[in-house]
């Protein structure tokens, strides 16, 4: 009997040690992008979106803009989109993007590469990560002042209040799933909110991998495999090189990561192992 229970012991053991994840660098581009805050692949249209802030995170300065990376990290265009002012989150509906730009979201024809209309949030005074669902709304959070905004129909209304450092968010199905500092939570239809999870450093951006399981970057150069239980695993740790982490894209068919680095303006590519 104790041999059997030591048998069992080893397999469960080596079931998990199996199981956990790890990422392989696959490429970086160069420095040439001016503060890179969030990528989000474009899988239909095989390209990466850029958000590109532009010499400060904070400044209403005309200079940011959406830049354009083959998934091989080729730079096609970083001038994409310009006239912006310091774009952070980046999502996509049907053929329209839309963009948070510290006050405004930004609406963008994917197609045509222009900008459609601007949508002033009153009142706000940091927007950062965006989300739309399967019907077209739409989900901002101001990490300024705590809350997060819905947009329906171009109309934006206060969705939830007093989420301390709320940035990352994620809309899955009836579901809101957000990063508020470093605690994981998710809001359902009601608004009624339960925690996933609670990472070791704030959250930033935040992805699904499909099976109940994200995966989350945290600013100051971390990125986690957070499982649906509420286990935690670090995958990456490049503090030390001072790089950042900030908003990431995933592909779930390639299973591949991408990661702007902020102040060290490149774009990494990893894969999820």
């Amino acid at each position: 009997m104790k041999k059997c229970l030591s048998l069992m012991f080893i397999i469960t053991l080596s079931l998990q040690l199996k199981a956990q994840h790890s990422l392989l660098k696959l490429w970086e581009t160069d420095s040439v992008i001016n503060l890179p805050e969030s990528v989000l692949p474009d899988l239909k249209a095989k390209m990466l979106y850029v958000s590109v802030m532009g010499n400060n995170p904070n400044d209403k300065d005309g200079i940011g803009g959406i830049g354009k990376i083959k998934p091989n990290g080729k730079v096609i265009d970083l001038n994409w989109i310009s006239g912006l002012n310091s774009p952070k989150g980046l999502a996509i509906s049907a053929n329209l993007m839309y963009v948070a730009d510290l006050t405004d979201v930004v609406v963008i024809d994917i197609a045509k590469g222009e900008i459609l209309r601007k949508i002033p949030i009153e009142n706000t005074k940091f927007l950062n990560d965006i989300t739309v669902n399967e019907k077209g709304i739409v989900y901002v959070s101001d990490s300024r002042t705590k809350r997060i905004y819905k947009i329906e129909n171009d109309a934006p209304s206060l969705y939830l209040d007093s989420i301390n450092g709320v940035n990352g968010l994620k809309a899955i199905g009836e579901d809101l799933y957000i990063l508020g500092g470093r605690n994981f939570l998710k809001a359902d239809a009601g608004k009624k909110i339960t925690k996933i999870a609670e990472l070791p450093n704030g959250g930033d951006g935040l992805e699904p991998i499909g099976n109940g399981d994200f995966l989350c970057s945290s600013w100051g150069g971390y990125v986690y495999y957070v499982y649906a239980d509420g286990r935690c695993d670090l995958l990456l740790d490049t503090h030390l090189e001072k790089k950042n982490t900030a908003d990431i894209g995933y592909d779930p068919e390639k299973r591949i990561v991408y990661i702007p680095t902020f102040y060290k303006k490149t774009v990494m590519a990893y894969q999820l192992q």
